[in-house]
């Protein structure tokens, strides 16, 4: 049986919707599309944050080097970077609609300062377990950062759902022993947990029928 869903957060309950502002940037220093986020997600300071061994001002600062920003054009960046931003309200509210029949949990690979920054939306008020890279020192897809939200929530990898945008951080998942679904749309994500949910149940009240007769 199903006993916990478990989300990640950018790119599923917080998504990029509008690349504009990051545009702005990379048209101004020759980048390709993407190649912004890359810079920020993927510096040497932001995958040592992403495990608690750099501040997200440490991120920046690399940022402003490897850009040659002034301070005033650094803070407009950062701005500009998160401007597209947008919470998925209605995913929040179907998480939210899961408890108490089902425990809910964040899984995400996220620099120390995350959980101040997302307070207003990633809190107790619809998630059991916030489990952030930054502040464990594991980084999914490693399976040692599942196996310690399972154990917060208190259930078996078979009583789990993980779902996650990134295919390489559901393989994780699944490497461990839960389901995973794969995020790309709200709607599709919606339905395939309600058919992973569904069929536990089914195969849970086979098993009693079976038992009995």
């Amino acid at each position: 049986m199903i006993r916990a869903v478990i989300f990640d957060i950018g790119g599923v309950l917080v998504r990029t919707e509008d690349q504009a502002p990051r545009r702005k940037w990379e048209r101004r220093f020759g980048m390709k599309d993407r190649e912004l986020a890359d810079l920020v997600f993927n510096s040497p300071a932001s995958r040592r944050a992403s495990v608690g061994r750099a501040t997200s001002t440490e991120v920046w600062a690399e940022v402003k080097q490897k850009l040659s920003l002034t301070a005033a054009e650094l803070e407009e960046l950062k701005t500009d970077f998160w401007r597209g931003d947008v919470w998925d309200t209605g995913l929040i509210r179907y998480v939210v609609a899961l408890r108490p029949r089902f425990k809910t949990g964040i899984i995400s690979n996220a620099w120390p300062d995350a959980r101040e920054n997302v307070k207003p939306q990633i809190n107790e008020s619809a998630f059991d377990v916030i489990v952030f890279s930054g502040e464990e020192g594991l980084e999914k897809p490693q399976p040692g950062i599942y196996r310690r939200a399972l154990e917060r929530l208190r259930v078996q990898p078979p009583e789990a759902i993980f779902v996650d945008d990134m295919r390489a951080n559901i393989e994780g998942a699944q490497a461990v022993g839960m389901f995973g679904v794969h995020f790309t749309d709200p709607a599709k994500a919606r339905a395939e947990i309600e058919r992973l949910i569904n069929d536990q149940v089914e195969k849970s009240h086979d098993h009693r029928t079976q038992a009995q007769t």
